[in-house]
């Protein structure tokens, strides 16, 4: 999905008015790197923070990119006062993505059979979340 991003779609995931932060990874001056960080708005979940759109470009992947992204957005999670959890999810067909939430301390707490259907198949999603009252 990444490499299919024109500039266009870049730029709108980047505007000030996009809820949430982006964070950027880049390669000498490439963008190699994306992942997005939005905090729940209603009080009772205020104390939760979303990982969405974690990528990394194909040339760069396998050279510690996601690790370092994923934690960039842990280290900035953690310095925003109240929070006290990250929450994402994967897709069974991201083994790879699972792995490297896993290295990173997520834990899988549920899975959702059929959660997802795209060009005739059929996904499973685990859910993912990070403590982060537990120390670093």
């Amino acid at each position: 999905e990444f490499a299919a991003l024109g500039d266009d779609a870049l730029a709108a995931r980047l505007a000030p008015d996009v809820p949430g932060v982006t964070l950027g990874a880049f390669l000498n001056t490439d963008l190699v790197g994306l992942l997005t960080l939005v905090r729940e708005a209603a009080p009772p979940l205020a104390h939760r923070v979303n990982v969405y759109g974690v990528s990394v470009a194909p040339p760069a992947r396998g050279q510690g990119v996601g690790a370092a992204l994923v934690q960039a957005g842990v280290e900035l999670a953690r310095s925003w006062a109240g929070v006290t959890s990250l929450h994402l999810a994967v897709m069974d067909s991201q083994p790879a993505a699972l792995r490297l939430y896993e290295r990173a301390g997520f834990r899988v707490w549920g899975t959702q059979p059929d959660a997802v259907r795209r060009d005739g198949r059929v996904y499973t999603e685990h859910w993912l979340s990070l403590d982060l009252t537990a120390p670093a």
